[in-house]
This record gives structure tokens, C-alpha cells and sequence, in this order.
């Protein structure tokens, strides 16, 4: 069951479920409001919780809304697309063969079937930037798991709507947004190290900033700059959540 609080013009859907912290979210296009809250939490209480917390929430609404959106992608020849930071053009190669995407130079080369349709071609780029991550995480997690001292049992790369990372700190795993790949290496460092972190301080709370502070001092750079970097432009149903972390 879904209920909402309302403080001044900001309307905040409140979730009750079995779980042990609470759980704020502010989702775009629009900066949508969403606590997740533990079963037995009063609601005077939850109110209480996104009171201390409305200047952060209005914080990342200002964000949300001004953050650019990526144009939609038609697959054609030179339209612009990106690899760790960097613009390529594509290239658009009809061949009777399997299909296949090569980096050549500044452009990146997309070899399908005559008559292949955007949506296909959509769904194999993305194929092959999930690639790029999977080749790119694990000496990644090799660096930092020393300096964290955790383990990583497993890492996902997925099409993520809503963050561009997560973690399970019970299975000692993390997922990671397939977008990823089209931002600079030091993005991707910064969300890795981040999901990692959460192994040995689930919460964001002081220890969780300290831990960061020391290990990478820059982060807040970082942040900044994948926040501030375009973001798929997504097509939403009403009353769902929508896309960044």
C-alpha cells in the first residue's frame, strides 16, 4: 500500500514494507519523491525523516530537472555516440553476415543484416557496451578489494533506469549501469569504488563519506561530473520512476 505526505508543494509516497532502514529516493523526470519505510514506523515519524532531509530533496529535484537528456538515437550513419567520454561517429555497414561492432579511429563501426531496424540495432549496441564494462570492472575490483578489504563474489552489468549502481552487501555483489561505458573511465572508477564501499557501510552515513574521503579524495569530483553529463532519454508510463541514480 502506497501512501503519501505532503510537505508544502512537495508530495512524498511513503512505502511500508518489511526492512529495516529507511530508504529516500527522488526519481526523475520530474523529481518524484519516494520513501521506503519499515512496517511498524509510524508515519508522524517517516514525516519527521523527510523534514531533516528537504533540503537535500529539493536539492537533487533542481538537479533532476535541469540535467540534459540525450537526444533519441536513430542508429544512422554519423550520428554521434559515445565510449568512456569520448565522440564517435557511427558507422552503419549492411552485410550478409553476423553482425558485429568494431572501434576504428573516430568511428564506431556497426556491420548488420540488409534491412536491420533501429530496435535491433539498438539492442545490439547496448550488447556491446555491456562488454566494455565487463572488460573494464574486474581490474577495477582487483585494485580496491586490498584497500577495502572486502570480496567481490560476483558484478552485473544491466540497462539500470533509476542509479547507476547498486549492491548487495549479504551476496557480496554489485550491478552496474550498462551506460556507464559512455562516460569517462574516472566515472565508472568512482561508481565501482562507491557499490564496494556499501560491502563494509551499507548506509551513507559518516563512516561511509570518511571511508571514501580516504580512498579516492576526489570523489565528489567525480560525482559531479557523471551528474552533470547527459542522460538517456528515457519514455516513462505514468507513476513510474524514472532515470540517474
Amino acid at each position: 500500500m502506497v501512501r503519501q505526505i505532503k510537505l508544502g508543494d512537495i508530495a512524498i509516497d511513503v512505502v511500508q514494507k518489511n526492512i529495516k532502514n529507511v530508504h529516500l529516493s527522488v526519481y526523475p523526470p520530474a523529481g518524484r519523491v519516494r520513501i521506503s519505510a519499515p512496517s511498524r514506523m509510524k508515519l508522524d515519524t517517516i514525516r519527521v525523516f523527510a523534514v531533516s532531509r528537504l533540503v537535500w530533496i529539493r536539492q537533487q529535484q533542481k538537479r533532476i530537472r535541469s540535467q540534459e537528456r540525450e537526444p533519441a538515437r536513430q542508429y544512422l550513419d554519423r550520428e554521434s555516440h559515445y565510449l568512456w567520454g569520448q565522440r564517435y561517429l557511427l558507422k552503419v555497414i549492411e552485410v550478409d553476415q553476423s553482425p558485429s561492432i568494431e572501434l576504428k579511429h573516430r568511428r564506431i563501426e556497426l556491420r548488420v543484416r540488409p534491412g536491420t531496424n533501429a530496435e535491433r540495432k539498438q539492442a545490439l549496441m547496448e550488447s556491446w557496451y555491456r562488454d566494455q564494462l565487463r572488460q573494464a570492472v574486474p581490474a577495477l575490483i582487483e585494485k580496491w578489494q586490498p584497500l577495502l578489504h572486502v570480496k567481490v563474489a560476483r558484478f552485473f552489468v544491466q540497462r539500470m533506469k533509476t542509479r547507476w549502481g547498486s549492491c548487495n552487501p549479504r551476496a557480496r555483489t554489485i550491478r552496474l549501469n550498462t551506460d556507464l561505458a559512455k562516460k569517462p573511465p574516472e566515472c565508472l572508477e568512482y561508481i565501482v569504488l562507491h557499490e564496494m564501499a556499501h560491502l563494509r557501510e551499507p548506509n551513507h552515513g559518516a563512516r561511509f563519506v570518511a571511508l571514501m574521503d580516504h580512498l579516492m579524495p576526489h570523489w565528489p569530483h567525480s560525482r559531479a561530473e557523471l551528474n552533470k553529463l547527459p542522460v538517456r532519454e528515457e519514455v516513462w508510463e505514468s507513476g513510474k520512476p524514472s532515470k540517474t541514480q
